[in-house]
């Protein structure tokens, strides 16, 4: 019986993996096949360590880490052969150096997510996904419409409360930070498990975002108490390298403490999870990897490593 089960589990952890790494087939041949194939030489000679430079930029590491790693190369004399190993273990070696992967969690606590992005991101989808994740795993969730400033923002969170069977606060044309405000308290009052709060993203006026972001931040961390905080930051997959602006934008204003990449299916650009790592020590937590309600998993750095050069 123990061995059915067991062999049950591997399967589907297998199946998910398989998922996983079709998902991730354009950033492996953007980020790794496109690499190693350009080399032909025992050691890359300039003509090829130009290659590899070019490479790992087109396929949205940074222009910095892509130079780093291409001095490595040089320097260390690394072989043709030796290459992908060299690759797998930088990259390894980056994504170990942030935090946990695992989103902040306690069953004994309110636990508030705070979910922050540009319009377009794919913010108000991954808000849904991740609120249906809570609610099968046995929580009460309620969903706090935070941006206010854009009506069809507030419509597209009702729609996915209601695809999720969960709670939503919602008072149109409010400020964010007294919607806020009110979500947090009924959230204490009415014992909530789960509070995921979305943010407007009105990067094109900056300075008012930033305002308005910081404020609603306060209110959040004036009024939490006790709850668990994640500061989320959803950056869309297929834009590559403009997550690394946006990354700063919002940490700045909000002090981000993970990350989630959308649409990361069918992109060549998922090196931006490595580049991020890199620069601004941030982990990734959540990749959305299909239109499905269910379509969301939690980040797994050897999972995602092993996507992308088994």
């Amino acid at each position: 019986m123990f061995n059915f089960f067991k062999k049950k589990d591997e399967e589907k952890k297998q199946g998910a993996f398989d998922f996983l790494k079709n998902a991730l087939s354009k950033t492996a041949d953007s980020l790794v096949n496109s690499v190693i194939q350009g080399v032909h030489n025992n050691l890359p000679d300039e003509y090829e360590l130009e290659d590899i430079e070019s490479n790992l930029i087109k396929a949205d590491l940074g222009i910095e880490l892509a130079v780093e790693l291409v001095e490595k190369i040089k320097t260390q004399k690394i072989k043709s052969s030796e290459l992908k190993n060299f690759l797998k273990q930088e990259f390894s070696s980056i994504l170990e150096k942030t935090e946990t992967n695992a989103l902040k969690y306690d069953k004994d606590k309110l636990n508030i997510y705070f979910v922050t992005g540009v319009n377009g991101a794919g913010k108000t989808t991954l808000i849904g996904k991740l609120a249906n994740k809570f609610k099968q795993e046995g929580n009460k969730v309620l969903l706090v419409a935070g941006d206010t400033f854009r009506a069809a923002a507030e419509e597209q969170l009702d729609i996915w409360s209601k695809r999720a069977n969960v709670d939503i606060l919602r008072e149109d044309k409010a400020q964010s930070s007294a919607v806020v405000y009110k979500g947090l308290k009924r959230a204490k009052e009415e014992s909530y498990n789960v509070v995921i709060i979305d943010s407007a993203g009105r990067l094109q006026n900056k300075f008012n975002l930033i305002e308005e972001l910081k404020k609603v931040k306060g209110v959040i961390d004036k009024n939490k108490g006790e709850a668990n905080l994640e500061t989320i930051l959803v950056l869309d997959g297929t834009q590559g390298q403009n997550g690394l602006s946006q990354a700063q934008v919002f940490n700045e204003a909000v002090d981000v403490t993970s990350i989630a990449i959308t649409k990361l299916d069918g992109t060549p650009k998922g090196g931006i999870i490595i580049s991020i790592a890199q620069k601004y020590n941030l982990p990734t937590k959540l990749i959305g990897i299909g239109e499905g309600i269910n379509d969301i998993c939690e980040f797994n750095k050897n999972d995602f490593i092993n996507a992308l050069f088994d």
